[in-house]
């Protein structure tokens, strides 16, 4: 495949980064903001070698998900805030059970069917807690199509190397807005490809047995080898066990591989750090409010530098901690009630020089926005 130039919205750029991935299995069902997800993956599925199922809801779309990936395709599915809430009970068998796959979340104002077509970034939590019991999860966000297209081909290869649910969220502006799009030519970008296990057929398979790398080999269900699948703690075969031991030392893995490479996992792009007297936190389409306000700050001899987060979860502490150290106050633009802000205000050594502008009523944030909450802060006398 030779490099691609278009125009298309964000939406477009996640099923085009979910094919050069090598996505090649979908099921979901409509939601606004991310429908187009569907609806792109519903025509480049099929010539791509793949399968796209529209499912009876969300819930059953993210099992089918789980199958489809045991199965030995690369998979994902795409929802909105209130579907997402429907699919925590399978994301969490996902989590358990250790099957990778990329779930989009475009993000709309909530809580219930709230502002079905207005942006909103109120899911953050909710992509870390929505499943019950002790866990962790990735979550990576963009700001840009380009971006959107980028980091679904790092969803999927984070997907494949740790062997876990990644969720995308995205927001409303993101998934809608349009924009030149450059889709690399094949191998460009890396791709990580299905780790399988070289147990020949016929010797014992052990599923949940990691290498010294960490790293688990599957084996495609229904082929090779016989094991067993269960959302129940298991042993190394796969069987349910309450074994004590056995049952804190799964926890402690699914929630230590992840938590534990949070620095490997973080993602993030900088603008006007080096001295900036003033940073702003921010991610998604907020980034770009911040950036434009950032911009023209500088021009007129303010220290204003941005931090874009691109990794959500696991929070990335050192990242922030260090790019913020030096600052004289740290700002986060979000458009929720502070979800972001609150992590800020945990990893820093300072956390009453962590101040919030936000929006919570389903309008984009705006360099106005920024600015207001700058003055309040300067009034303050910091």
């Amino acid at each position: 495949m030779s490099e691609q130039t278009l125009f298309v919205q964000g939406n477009e750029a996640c099923a085009r980064g979910a094919i050069y991935a090598g996505c090649r299995f979908f099921a979901g069902y409509p939601i606004t903001p991310s429908t187009e997800v569907a609806e792109c993956l519903a025509e480049l599925l099929p010539v791509n070698g793949g399968k796209f199922v529209q499912m009876e809801d969300e819930l059953a779309s993210m099992c089918a998900v789980c199958g489809a990936s045991l199965a030995g395709r690369k998979s994902m599915t795409a929802t909105s805030g209130p579907g997402f809430s429907l699919k925590q009970e399978a994301l969490g068998y996902a989590v358990m059970a250790e099957i990778p796959c990329v779930v989009v979340n475009a993000m709309r104002g909530g809580p219930s069917t709230g502002l079905p077509t207005e942006v909103s970034q109120s899911d953050v939590m909710q992509a870390r807690w929505g499943c019950h019991g002790d866990h962790s999860i990735i979550a990576l966000t963009a700001s840009s199509v380009q971006d959107v297209f980028a980091i679904t081909v790092e969803a999927f290869n984070m997907a494949e190397t740790y062997r876990t649910p990644v969720i995308l969220l995205f927001d409303a502006e993101v998934a809608h807005m349009r924009e030149k799009l450059v889709v690399p030519a094949e191998g460009v970008l890396k791709t990580v490809e299905r780790l399988h296990t070289e147990v020949k057929e016929g010797v014992a398979y052990h599923p949940y047995l990691p290498r010294e790398d960490g790293r688990l080999p599957m084996s495609d269900f229904g082929g090779k080898h016989r094991y067993n699948v269960t959302g129940l703690h298991h042993d190394i075969w796969g069987f349910p066990t309450q074994n004590p031991e056995m049952v804190a030392k799964l926890n402690h893995h699914l929630f230590d591989k992840i938590e534990n490479r949070s620095a490997v996992l973080a993602r993030w792009k900088e603008f006007e750090l080096d001295d900036a007297e003033t940073v702003i936190i921010s991610y998604g389409a907020s980034a770009r409010t911040v950036k434009q306000y950032a911009s023209d700050r500088r021009q007129r001899g303010e220290k204003i530098g941005m931090l874009e987060l691109q990794t959500l979860w696991p929070f990335p502490k050192e990242l922030v901690r260090e790019k913020t150290k030096n600052a004289r106050t740290v700002l986060v633009a979000e458009m929720n009630m502070g979800q972001v802000s609150n992590l800020v205000k945990g990893v820093v050594d300072r956390p009453e020089r962590v101040f919030l502008a936000n929006r919570i009523d389903g309008h984009y944030i705006s360099p106005d926005d920024i600015a207001k909450a700058i003055r309040l802060i300067d009034g303050r006398g910091f």
